[in-house]
């Protein structure tokens, strides 16, 4: 499996992959998902991939490939919407091509790209792509995109990122969330690919591939745990059954009280209740100790 994220606030991009294609107890494989088409001063168009890796990298073969009726490619289209439909169109090829083949030894047509950048002349924008070859776009209203194994690592952004978070703290939070997602699904893993794109630079500037040796990461995968634990530990333990005064932490009361759904038992089942024992009655007919 993978994870990518790749997240579009106001002052640039931030993407990020891992780089595991196959996770078991003896065989583990190693691809970076991440791919660059960059143009100096001209564009600078980043592309996240998931799903079959033999479909994933015929259509990154296919991309340069595909021309448009104005005779533009990856490398020319003035805008990265029409990018995303190269990209859209190279899916369609490879779908085409390999689909029916696939499907005779019952491998599904799988594939997730995560497409963003900028090209002089337009803002910087962000895609999510289908097996389709159909995409959507990221707004503010939702400022990132998750492909792969996204359930582990989406908590900690949804709480976090928005339009104005700044491309450091988005870069901090999304290997949060890549933290998250390592620790919890052993189908993702090191090393990683990081590039931070910041608005109107065309060009690339700050990348890094992170191994277990990267000093920050380390800090981060050390350091938030116990963070979260600190964080855990300050909030308050829940009250049951609290007198109608209570004031806080109050889970339950003694005014209502709840009853679970329970089902009913066959009667051979219905438990037999015994009769209560009285230590003091068991006492005094034993009489007192030591007595005769």
């Amino acid at each position: 499996m993978t994870y990518c994220v790749a997240m579009r606030v106001e002052t640039g991009l931030v993407f990020l992959s891992d780089s595991r294609t196959n996770a078991g107890v003896d065989h583990i494989g190693t691809f970076r998902k991440m791919n660059v088409y960059e143009n100096p001063g001209d564009r600078v168009i980043v592309l996240l991939a998931s799903g079959n890796l033999s479909i994933t990298q015929a259509i990154r073969q296919v991309i340069p490939e595909v021309v448009t009726p104005q005779g533009q490619t990856i490398w020319s289209v003035p805008s990265v919407y029409e990018a995303a439909q190269i990209v859209g169109e190279a899916i369609r090829r490879v779908h085409e091509r390999d689909a029916a083949a696939l499907q005779q030894f019952g491998i599904d047509f799988n594939v997730r790209l995560l497409l963003g950048g900028q090209v002089r002349g337009e803002r910087h924008r962000l895609f999510h792509l289908y097996s389709a070859g159909n995409f959507i776009e990221a707004h503010d209203e939702n400022p990132y995109f998750q492909i792969g194994e996204a359930k582990y690592g989406k908590p900690i952004i949804d709480r976090v990122i928005t339009p104005q978070t700044t491309l450091d703290e988005a870069a901090k939070c999304a290997l949060i969330s890549m933290d998250s997602t390592l620790r919890s699904n052993i189908s993702v893993g090191l090393p990683l690919d990081l590039l931070v794109y910041k608005a109107d630079s065309f060009g690339i500037t700050r990348f890094v591939t992170i191994d277990e040796r990267n000093q920050y990461f380390s800090m981060i995968r050390n350091s938030w745990g116990s963070q979260l634990k600190t964080v855990f530990d300050g909030i308050a333990d829940p009250i049951w059954d609290a007198p109608a005064d209570a004031a806080a932490n109050v889970l339950s009361t003694q005014q209502v009280q709840n009853q679970p759904v329970r089902m009913l038992a066959p009667a051979e089942f219905k438990p037999t209740l015994a009769a209560p024992v009285h230590l003091q009655s068991l006492a005094q007919e034993n009489g007192p100790a030591g007595s005769a």
